[in-house]
């Protein structure tokens, strides 16, 4: 019969259908195995702890508890049991609130020292009318330090007729010296699978007659939380006047049309910006809010990573028949790099909208940047793209020549940068240099790195030619540097040179001539449409080198 056909004495469905045994708990198995093995074993904690979300059961069952505690059974001489009969005298007055062996305390309200040493004056009386007295404090992370320690030595040793059973949403802020005298139960999220279930055995002793995808939106809307799933659907019974569909959940829910918002997102995907700002302009006229948008477009996502990976999910987006179609062909057209590509330049963009002046303009700025980079390649093939030269950028780069660490014979030998970083350059082109970089190259080929890279690094050209290089050092060289320069130009050039050193300015070093043509083409690419939309991809993400494509595609 149902047990709310009377509207005088209606109550509403958490609390009609709350459980009053461990077995009647849902989806929390390995709490209710150890209750029961406890119980049955009399193996009992003098203090329980449990934790998890608000509306999980935890009130709930620190009530199944007091009553499996102190039940007696229907001829008065059973013991604890965690089945509770629900006839006998405790179990009875524990339902009906109105014993004075179980102790109900809101920690939330009554956070001192002076409430726990009230309510403690009690602890080393008696039961009066029960094989134990229990004490339940709920929230109790919001007890103070004091009261805590007020608490700590009859929590450690109580006498033998007390139980405690803690609750509480934050179990971190709840004191280790307390946790580790407690026996603690988290309480988990009911799946909503699971939870659609339950549902729908309580619509069905209801009497009312309610959609599974309907069911399904109601239990996702939850989020794991049974008390919150019950009150929504209480709402949707007073709403509904016959059968409660999806869409009328979809509405209450302010969920919206699932089909515009797919609608939206396909624009977005198409690189369609002008629908795209127009279907979300028609959204916000009817009254949707831009970050509700933003966190749409993100679920969105989320349901068609999953599709895309072949696991089905319960979502608004799977309420109706041509929602599940939409999505499954969408899904069939989206990579999964790009997928997450969109999801997380979504994530950046929610929090861009939640900061900016208007909401509006921020939500429309997103939606052009997600269509902007629609036609650009997944990112790891944008990056392999990068690598073999293939995308071209609108100016030319001249680069900084990279790193080689090859032997003398076959390829010039690395040189240290000013920067920290690698640099190499060309092979001998002539036997007579007329350059530094042409001196440097010599140097190197043949083996003379630390004089190369000394000249690299701090050597400033005044002048050359056929015998005669004359220079000026920054930093202090060893004495005999000219000397040991000049003898390797002439050994390695087969002619008598002389190496001087001068005081005029000369021109920069080649450290320095890298480095600015680095800082150049940094500043270039920076401007360059290409690299801004490889930036757009990864939201927060700087260029911090600047690399050859033949050398990248050769370390492949």
């Amino acid at each position: 019969m149902n047990q709310n056909s009377n509207a005088g004495s209606y109550r509403v469905l958490a609390r009609a259908y709350r459980p009053t045994k461990l077995s009647e708990l849902i989806g929390q198995e390995a709490l209710v195995r150890t209750l029961t093995n406890g119980i049955t074993s009399g193996r009992l904690a003098h203090a329980y702890l449990l934790s998890g979300i608000r509306g999980i059961g935890k009130t709930t069952t620190a009530r199944i508890i007091a009553r499996a505690l102190n039940c007696t059974g229907a001829d008065g001489k059973g013991g604890p049991t965690p089945e509770p009969c629900g006839v006998c005298p405790s179990c009875t007055a524990i339902a009906e609130d109105r014993t004075v062996d179980v102790i109900e305390m809101d920690a939330a309200s009554h956070t001192g020292k002076g409430d726990v040493l009230e309510l403690m004056e009690g602890v080393h009386y008696a039961p009066a009318a029960s094989r134990y007295k229990v004490y339940i404090f709920d929230e109790v992370h919001m007890l103070s330090e004091k009261a805590w320690n007020a608490l700590l030595k009859t929590i450690e040793e109580p006498p033998p007729h007390v139980k405690f059973i803690f609750a509480t949403t934050e179990i971190r802020k709840v004191p280790v010296t307390v946790l580790s005298r407690c026996q603690r139960f988290e309480l988990r999220r009911v799946p909503a699978a699971e939870l659609a279930r339950h549902l729908s055995a309580i619509a069905e002793r209801e009497g009312i007659t309610v959609e599974p995808r309907a069911l399904g939106l109601i239990a996702q809307s939850g989020e794991g939380s049974v008390r919150d799933a019950l009150s929504l659907l209480d709402q949707a019974i007073a709403l509904s006047e016959g059968p409660i569909s999806a869409e009328l959940i979809q509405d209450m829910l302010g969920l919206g049309d699932r089909n515009r918002l797919i609608d939206l997102y396909e624009a977005v995907a198409a690189g369609d910006a002008k629908s795209a700002i127009i279907q979300f302009g028609k959204l916000f006229n009817d009254g949707a809010d831009p970050i509700t948008v933003v966190n749409d477009l993100l679920e969105l996502t989320h349901v068609l990573s999953r599709r895309r990976l072949g696991i089905e999910t319960v979502s608004s987006f799977t309420a109706t028949e041509e929602v599940v179609g939409r999505c499954r062909k969408l899904a069939a057209d989206q990579s999964l790099e790009i997928l997450a590509r969109a999801w997380q330049m979504l994530l950046q963009g929610l929090e861009e909208v939640r900061a900016a002046p208007d909401a509006h303009d921020a939500a429309e700025m997103l939606l052009l940047r997600l269509a902007s980079v629609s036609d650009l390649p997944p990112p790891g093939e944008l990056a392999r793209l990068f690598g073999r030269g293939d995308v071209e950028l609108n100016e030319p780069v001249t680069p900084i020549p990279e790193p080689t660490l090859l032997h003398p014979e076959t390829a010039p030998v690395s040189l240290e940068t000013a920067d920290g970083r690698l640099t190499g350059a060309g092979p001998v082109s002539a036997p007579m240099p007329n350059s530094l970089d042409d001196i440097i190259s010599l140097l190197r080929s043949h083996g003379e790195q630390v004089m190369a890279a000394r000249l690299y690094r701090s050597a400033h050209l005044l002048a050359i030619e056929p015998g005669r290089l004359e220079l000026r050092i920054e930093d202090e060289t060893p004495k005999d540097f000219f000397t040991k320069l000049q003898a390797a130009l002439t050994r390695n050039l087969g002619e008598t040179w002389i190496v001087s050193l001068g005081f005029d300015p000369g021109e920069a070093t080649l450290a320095e001539r890298d480095l600015a043509l680095h800082r150049n083409t940094m500043e270039r690419l920076s401007s360059d449409p290409n690299v801004r939309g490889l930036m757009e991809i990864f939201p927060g993400a700087s260029l911090v080198d600047v690399r050859l494509a033949n050398k990248l595609s050769h370390e492949q």
